[in-house]
């Protein structure tokens, strides 16, 4: 697409009351975005050339790739629906996008230090079998997931993040670090503008999004009212399979897994319930796909990381320290959660990467090291 057109579709999907239905109904009726912006010049206020104009600079200046719905690199699966985004802001190896294997894992902001492990070590083994992880960054089960998929590969499994906010702007803000990991292992997405700041309305959209790019859904840990429950419901429209974990009755946070499970969703225990029911078809897909240039040296396509201060610790790091807590006879659980200085869940967080990199193993609450390399 030329750059005049580009600007033309900025404009015209920023142009109040103009939404991606919106926006096809007037390509189809006017046959171009400039046909429509002249039409519609008329009758309302239309966003500004120059201010689509400086769009497209600021993304050049992030490296932020803009693709249209009419781009090769735009994914396939999310171009079937009929309120696509028509217009993609992209962070990182837009390659990914268009993978063959992609599940979707959701569930509760306020998620357990169980749901945690749960999504985690599910998104590890997963990405271990060569399928990516599609989440939102949000708090809890998403950041999990995001974490697991990371660590897996050796530390270099992809995953691809959904944004509720403008690509360039890191929701929650304690997630900097991770969002810059995902950047350079796998690539953030986000079909508004640059420099949206967090606001209720947009999440609900972009989880239209994040079940479909994806063969399926994983719901870990959800409530009855809880976004994950729409996630799954729009997958379910779309033709997708739903993962869920089973949880307590008496916990809230398991209610919405439950009743999808209840409603035919595939209880799911181990990351095999998934692979299963993935197709062979797929699998031959993947293995195409590996042998191509596509997904071969990820590190080396996506963006290098320069802006981190120096004083920031890195997971590694974090890690190391709470393996420094840890003498050769083992320490019990409660001692080292009051000795790391970070919180419970931070805590358990580090403790449960430490088990999936096989440096640690808890016995009846002592925990052990296992890697003494």
């Amino acid at each position: 697409m030329q750059q005049k057109e580009l600007i033309e579709w900025i404009q015209l999907i920023n142009t109040d009351g103009i939404g991606p239905i919106g926006f096809y109904k007037l390509l189809a009726k006017f046959g171009s975005a400039h046909e429509a912006l002249q039409n519609l010049q008329s009758k309302q206020p239309i966003f500004a050339y120059k201010d689509a104009q400086y769009e497209l600079e600021k993304a050049h200046r992030q490296n932020v790739l803009i693709l249209t719905r009419n781009d090769e690199k735009y994914p396939f699966n999310l171009a079937q629906l009929n309120d696509a985004p028509p217009v993609l802001y992209v962070k990182g190896n837009a390659d990914l996008l268009n993978y063959p294997a992609m599940i979707s894992v959701v569930g509760s902001r306020s998620a357990s230090i169980s749901g945690q492990k749960i999504a985690s070590k599910l998104s590890f083994d997963l990405t271990e079998n060569e399928v990516i992880i599609v989440s939102g960054m949000a708090r809890g089960i998403d950041t999990a997931a995001h974490k697991g998929a990371l660590l897996a590969q050796n530390k270099q499994g992809p995953t691809i993040a959904v944004l509720g906010t403008g690509v360039d702007v890191p929701y929650p803000s304690e997630n900097q670090r991770l969002y810059e990991q995902i950047i350079h292992q796998g690539v953030v997405i986000s079909e508004l503008p640059l420099g949206t700041t967090a606001q209720p309305q947009n999440f609900p959209r972009r989880n239209r999004i994040i079940s479909a790019l994806s063969a399926g859904t994983l719901v870990v840990e959800a409530s009855i009212n809880s976004g994950s429950l729409i996630t799954a419901r729009l997958a379910l429209e779309q033709g997708k399979d739903i993962f869920a974990v089973p949880g307590s009755p008496l916990d809230g946070r398991s209610m919405g897994a439950n009743k999808l499970i209840k409603e035919g969703a595939i209880l799911t225990e181990t990351a095999d319930d998934i692979l299963q029911v993935l197709s062979l078809t797929q699998n031959q897909q993947i293995k195409d796909f590996i042998s191509t240039d596509l997904f071969a040296n990820t590190l080396d396509k996506a963006p290098k990381i320069d802006n981190i201060p120096p004083q920031s610790k890195t997971p590694e790091h974090e890690n190391a320290d709470l393996l420094n807590l840890i003498t050769p006879q083992g320490v019990e659980l409660d001692e080292l959660l009051r000795n790391s200085g970070m919180d419970f869940t931070e805590t358990m967080l580090k403790i449960t990467e430490l088990e999936l990199e096989g440096k640690i193993k808890r016995i009846n609450g002592v925990i052990f090291i296992t890697d003494t390399k």
